[in-house]
């Protein structure tokens, strides 16, 4: 039985939004766990799966860390209280994590890009990366690895075929 099919027996759905350009262009270093503030009609959105992220990114003002150029759809059954698609969204973390990712982003020239938007039982989360972004060979790299992974699982498959 797939993960899938698990999942609608027992009633359970899961929604997450991925950043699928995250992996390819930064090199990430550490994850943190922040709770994102929305509207009403942006959690409905979200639930969805009307929103993107892939363009988004984390930056620090007045103290606070903000997430900028995320995409929530405006909820379809909303009325004239709908929310405005691209708003600035407060990220919410400990005080220890906030001063963490502050000192990377000054020194290091790190980023912080969100990796994905999930929900964790009513609330919802999103997974933040600090990351220096890749250059153009270190990808390359990456392909190549890929490349050679694949290859060897595929000579594995076909010796146990023997």
């Amino acid at each position: 039985m797939s993960a899938a099919k698990a999942n609608k027996k027992d009633g359970k759905r899961y929604t997450e939004i991925r950043n699928s350009k995250a992996l390819r262009d930064y090199a990430i270093e550490e994850r943190f766990e922040a709770g994102i503030k929305l509207q009403g009609t942006e959690v409905k959105a979200i639930r969805a799966g009307r929103a993107q992220i892939n363009d988004a990114f984390g930056r620090f003002e007045k103290g606070d860390l903000w997430l900028m150029n995320a995409h929530i759809d405006e909820y379809a059954f909303g009325s004239f209280n709908n929310h405005d698609t691209r708003r600035t969204r407060k990220l919410l973390l400990h005080k220890h994590e906030l001063r963490k990712i502050a000192q990377a982003m000054q020194v290091g020239g790190y980023s912080l890009v969100p990796l994905r938007m999930y929900f964790k039982e009513a609330l919802v989360k999103v997974e933040v990366g600090l990351g220096v972004g890749k250059k153009l060979h270190d990808k390359r790299d990456d392909l190549k690895k890929r490349v050679v992974t694949m290859e060897m699982k595929q000579a594995l498959k076909q010796a146990n075929r023997r």
